[in-house]
């Protein structure tokens, strides 16, 4: 079941992409708190629904003792918003999801694994197209349009290649640390690391509603409405997520970190972004990879 729950994850998180990039404003000096807010209210509304019907017994020490892995996720994504003022969610979602080669490289370091032939080409076949992605992204975005100094600036310099960056680092970090407290080292059951992590989620995105009151900005949740509808797929994801990093982290987090891919080709398909054969190949690669992962828990 962690490859069905990893595919899941992929194309729930693909379509929070989509809409992520539908709702950003580049010019809204407060849009990365907002889609935080967003986040973090759905992602509270699923958790106590959540622990309700399923009748689960959750003490908030959980999220002391899960706070590691939640801090590095929720730094990683809060740095992931703020940095679309700057570049590109297409340039930046394949630099960004680089992180499950991260993950990968960590848990293959300090943990013993074997794996078999077909996994290792899975892994490389997907790492590759998700790095190539970035690349083939990168090019073509500055060979649509010509920049004044200012904008060449934020969209290739410094400034705006060092939040994707940042966020590739602490996403896989964080995503290791999900792999120990997960599955190499069963710190946490499946279902106390998803509320304790969506509760905190929920506690920073009541602190961001506090921040921006204090600045005597207004955010209407209602009005929302493709931040509220990428916070439902973000929250989808991170269920499905849970489950998939419990089972099989080293060769789950590579496959989830692929719906970089998946976000590209429904950018196509949904909001008419044109895609080059090169891209196609990449993207062609990336599910050729996923094939094979399938292929190699059948035999």
């Amino acid at each position: 079941m962690w490859l069905v729950h990893s595919i899941l994850t992929t194309l729930s998180w693909a379509f929070a992409d989509l809409f992520y990039k539908k709702g950003n404003d580049p010019n809204e000096k407060s849009s990365h708190i907002k889609t935080v807010i967003m986040v973090g209210v759905v992602m509270g509304i699923h958790a106590i629904g959540y622990m309700l019907i399923n009748n689960i017994s959750f003490s908030p020490i959980y999220m002391v003792t899960y706070f590691p892995v939640s801090a590095l996720y929720i730094l990683s994504m809060a740095i992931g918003y703020f940095g679309l003022r700057y570049i590109e969610l297409s340039i930046s979602s394949p630099i960004q999801n680089s992180s499950g080669a991260v993950t990968t490289i960590l848990i293959y370091i300090f943990f013993t694994h074997a794996l078999s032939a077909l996994e290792v080409s899975s892994i490389v076949l997907i790492t590759t197209g998700i790095v190539a992605l970035a690349f083939l992204e990168k090019y073509l975005s500055d060979k649509a349009a010509p920049l004044d100094e200012k904008d060449r600036k934020y969209r290739i310099g410094f400034v705006a290649i060092i939040f994707p960056i940042l966020y590739c680092i602490i996403d896989g970090l964080g995503t290791f640390a999900d792999a120990i407290y997960l599955d190499e080292l069963a710190l946490i059951g499946e279902d106390q690391a998803l509320l304790a992590y969506e509760f905190t989620f929920f506690i920073v995105a009541i602190l961001a509603m506090i921040y921006l009151a204090a600045k005597k900005e207004k955010i209407s949740l209602v009005k929302e409405k493709d931040r509220g509808i990428a916070a439902i797929f973000e929250t989808a994801g991170q269920f499905f997520y849970v489950f998939a990093m419990a089972k099989n982290a080293i060769i789950a987090a590579p496959v989830i970190a692929s719906y970089s891919a998946f976000s590209v080709l429904l950018s196509r398909i949904f909001l008419k972004e044109k895609l080059t054969r090169a891209q196609y190949l990449m993207i062609l690669l990336v599910m050729l990879g996923i094939a094979l992962l399938a292929i190699s828990e059948v035999l």
